[in-house]
This record gives C-alpha cells, structure tokens and sequence, in this order.
C-alpha cells in the first residue's frame, strides 16, 4: 500500500478569518476527497509575528523552521494569498524565501489567490507561477482566483468559484496519482503481483 501524500497548504492571509485561508482549506478538502493524504495548512498571518524581523533562516524560531521543514517534505503544495497591490503579499514573498532553493524541484503546486475584483486574476499567472518556477515546482494546470464577492462570511459561496476550484483538483489528480504512486510503500505490507 502506498503511503499518502503529504499536502501543506500556505495561506498567505494576514487576519483571521481570512478569504485566502478559506480557499486553501476548501481546496485542501477537495483533495483529500481524492486522493489518502496527511494535511497540513500552514496560516502566515499567525506565524508572521515570530519571522519577520528575520534575515536567514538561522535566525528563525524553532516554531518557524517546523513550518518550513513541513513544506520542504511536502509531496503537494496549495498555496493562496489576497492580492496586494497587483502581487502576492510581502510577508508571503519573505517566508518563501527562507525555502531551501532546490527544496520543491518537482512538487506538484496548486496556485490560488483572492483580490477585491477580478482585474487581479491574472496575478497567478503573472506573479506566482514565475515564483514557483524559480522553485522548479510543477504547478498545476489552473489556478483558482476569488474575489471578496464570491464569499459569504468567509466561506465560498459563488458556484462559478466551486466549479473552478472541483476543475483544478480534477485536472492536477493525473499529477497527483503520478507522485503518489512514487512514494515509498507503507511498512508491513506487499505490492499485488
């Protein structure tokens, strides 16, 4: 039997709730609908208080370096992050930059992010897939971009939104598969002949 895949998510949101938050979670929860996985979501809002006066990664708590170890092992990333001023955040920009550079060569990355309108949406395509190539990450195929009018109270709620992010997980399962049947077997037990 094969182990499951290990899925971190990042949201990149500053408060709590947060749309980013929300849209990471829901997609961590499309996926573990399809395929056995371990998840971890991983919130910066939260985390920013205790790296970002940090310069290198030495620097970091220990609380911090757990985080980043976790996404460093991930055999899949969800990440999302509100748009600020045509970009991810700043905050988001400086915690991937504590990641090892060769740590995500080959990690299936499954893009999102949340604006005000829809004049943002090219922002996946235009600032994080650049960012997750420098990676050499395998982003996935769509992107999932959600503006503060398709939440109600901090849940999705638009069901062109919905459609979007069940079409990005179903497109990224052939990627998905792939990397899960390239994981080690689990203790114990024995391949079909």
């Amino acid at each position: 039997m094969t182990s499951p895949l290990r899925v971190v998510a990042v949201s990149g949101g500053m408060q709590r709730p947060s749309r980013a938050t929300a849209l990471a979670e829901h997609l961590l929860d499309l996926m573990a609908e399809q395929v056995p996985c371990e998840r971890r979501l991983i919130e910066l809002g939260q985390l920013a208080p205790q790296f970002v006066g940090a310069a290198w990664r030495s620097q970091l708590p220990e609380a911090v370096e757990l985080e980043l170890a976790a996404i460093e092992r991930a055999d899949v990333l969800v990440v999302a992050t509100p748009v600020y001023r045509g970009s991810y955040t700043g905050l988001f920009k400086h915690f991937f930059d504590f990641i090892g550079q060769d740590a995500l060569v080959d990690v299936p990355v499954l893009l999102a992010a949340t604006g005000g309108s829809d004049r943002h949406a090219l922002m996946i395509d235009h600032q994080l897939r650049p960012l997750f190539s420098f990676f050499q990450a395998r982003t996935l195929p769509l992107g999932v971009y959600a503006t503060d009018k398709d939440f109600v109270a901090y849940q999705l709620h638009a069901e062109d939104l919905l459609q979007r992010a069940r079409l990005a997980v179903q497109r990224a399962l052939p990627l998905l598969e792939l990397t899960r049947q390239a994981l080690p077997k689990v203790a114990g037990t024995t391949a079909a002949a």
